[in-house]
């Protein structure tokens, strides 16, 4: 699950003064190049021509597979899917689906005694210690089968794999010790500012006297513009940092260490049988629904409550389907995800999540397939390693085994701003063939679990529910517009900013805009 992107901003950031030129954009994703000055994606304009044009929208479901949601949010409560056959909290399996109370979608990484899988393993390592004992030994492969030969070869790559991803004890150490000088950067600034929870922002505009509170504020400054996270608290920005280097720590260990099967342990399933449906619970708000919380507020957070923030689409529905942990996430959840959201009326689907390997690939092909018959789209996030993902590996993709290729199916890059540090995010993936468009990613201030919050987080994560969001829109003002038109509709009114070749990086060379594609679905629907 490569969700954020801090390998490379953390090692950037350490010792960083830079400033950001423009510290007050929140929510600059939705706004208008001409009318804001901000490469957002018009949505207010957009809104404007609809209701000009008297449309009135239909609502619609989108399917977020993701690692959880705060179904309490204030921006997010009223937005959630409801089961229309199930009687919550009964215990019974109402609409007999094989999924108790599955009120509002359903969690494939819990337990029927209600435990839940927070962490979980990579793929590669999964893979490398799967096989080990067979291949490591192996100096040739002249003996193999077909079959070995490629099974050798995927244990190969995963042994490569985590060995690239290995940081050197040296770096670890100094990651280290730039988290004690961050602790102690914050304890003087608590200290001596009387400062609680403060965020970046906060701290960059109070004035400060003495040499040991000024070098404080520089430093703490320096790594929260670097990464972008001046709205985010103290607490929470240590927090992170503090996961990342533990999480280098954990990597270093996987060529010696065989992951736990914890998935296996919690949930009951065999995993290696695809037809072993019914596991998990229905708890979609877990411990570390974060990232889900942060997607889903993205598409759909409230638009009429006036408060916190807003969604792109105003008449969403989200359906959470809890498949994607901390680590990386099983084909067969995935698998059993999409389809359990074509069978319930989902027709947008958010992935905002990817790995460089896939063990059970045709599950998942074969899950697409089923989707794309319920004339589902897929909304994909490219990923975070500034990868060319035309020439390396990325799943979950559209390019099924047998070599044919899934229609209904987008694949987002990040754009930002020049407020930002330019247009393609330095983060995201990319590809002329394999990556779509591009969409904000950058910044994006949204929803976050525990009373009621907002943060400032950035990644494809983030790009991807722009996109959501946007095919959301138009197929709830638009709902004579297939999957297929709603992808080309997207792809064909992105809007290719001048100065700068986005063509390099994606097919469509442009960033989603929701104006130019509702007057492109004006056209479209009046032919």
């Amino acid at each position: 699950m490569r969700f954020f992107l801090l390998a490379t901003l953390f090692i950037v950031c350490i010792g960083m003064n830079a400033a950001v030129a423009q510290t007050n954009m929140r929510g600059w994703h939705l706004k208008d190049k001409e009318a804001d000055g901000y490469r957002g994606i018009s949505l207010e304009k957009a809104y404007e021509l609809l209701i000009s044009k008297h449309r009135r929208s239909k609502s619609i479901i989108v399917a977020v597979i993701d690692s959880g949601i705060d179904t309490l949010h204030e921006d997010l409560k009223t937005i959630l899917w409801n089961n229309p056959r199930e009687i919550p909290g009964n215990g019974i399996d109402d609409d007999h689906n094989g999924y108790v109370d599955d009120v509002h979608g359903w969690n494939f990484l819990g337990g029927k005694d209600g435990r839940n899988v927070i962490d979980d393993s990579k793929e590669d390592a999964r893979i490398y210690f799967q096989y080990k004992r067979l291949y490591q030994n192996v100096t040739g492969n002249d003996f193999m089968t077909s079959s070995n030969k490629n099974q050798y070869a995927e244990w190969k790559r995963a042994a490569q794999s985590i060995e690239a991803g290995i940081m050197p004890p040296a770096t670890i150490e100094n990651l280290q010790a730039a988290f004690v000088k961050l602790q102690q950067a914050d304890s003087i600034l608590r200290d001596r500012l009387k400062l609680v929870n403060f965020t970046g922002s906060q701290l960059d505009s109070v004035q400060v006297t003495g040499s040991e509170v000024a070098s404080a504020k520089a430093y703490y400054l320096g790594l929260t513009k670097a990464n972008h996270s001046l709205n985010t608290s103290d607490q929470d920005f240590m927090r992170g940092f503090e996961n990342f280097i533990n999480a280098q720590k954990k990597s270093a260990a996987n060529l010696n260490e065989e992951p736990l099967p914890v998935r296996v342990q919690l949930t009951g399933d065999n995993e290696d049988d695809i037809m072993d449906k019914y596991y998990g619970n229905n708890d979609i708000m877990t411990s570390d629904g974060f990232h889900g919380t942060h997607v889903a507020g993205i598409i759909a957070a409230d638009r009429t409550n006036h408060i916190g923030m807003e969604g792109v689409a105003d008449n969403v529905m989200i359906m959470m389907l809890r498949a994607v942990p901390n680590g990386d996430e099983h084909d067969k959840d995935i698998a059993l995800a999409i389809r359990y959201a074509a069978d319930n009326g989902a027709k947008i689907i958010n992935m905002s999540f990817g790995k460089g390997f896939s063990p059970h690939k045709e599950w998942i092909d074969e899950a697409v397939q089923y989707a794309i018959k319920h004339d589902v789209l897929f909304v994909q996030a490219a990923g975070n390693d500034n990868n060319n993902i035309d020439t390396t590996y990325n799943f979950p993709n559209p390019l099924y085994k047998n070599g044919q290729q899934a229609n209904n199916w987008i694949t987002v890059g990040a754009s930002g701003d020049e407020a930002l540090g330019g247009i393609k995010a330095g983060f995201s993936n990319y590809g002329k063939q394999r990556v779509d468009v591009f969409a904000p990613g950058v910044q994006i201030y949204s929803s976050v679990p525990g009373g009621n919050k907002y943060m400032d987080e950035q990644g494809t994560s983030m790009a991807s529910p722009v996109v959501a969001g946007l095919a959301a829109l138009l197929r709830s003002y638009y709902p004579t517009l297939t999957a297929a038109k709603t992808k080309y509709v997207i792809e064909q009114s992105a809007v290719r900013p001048q100065g700068f070749d986005l063509g390099r990086y994606c097919r469509t060379g442009g960033i989603v805009n929701a104006y130019q594609a509702v007057l492109l679905a004006e056209k479209i629907v009046h032919k």
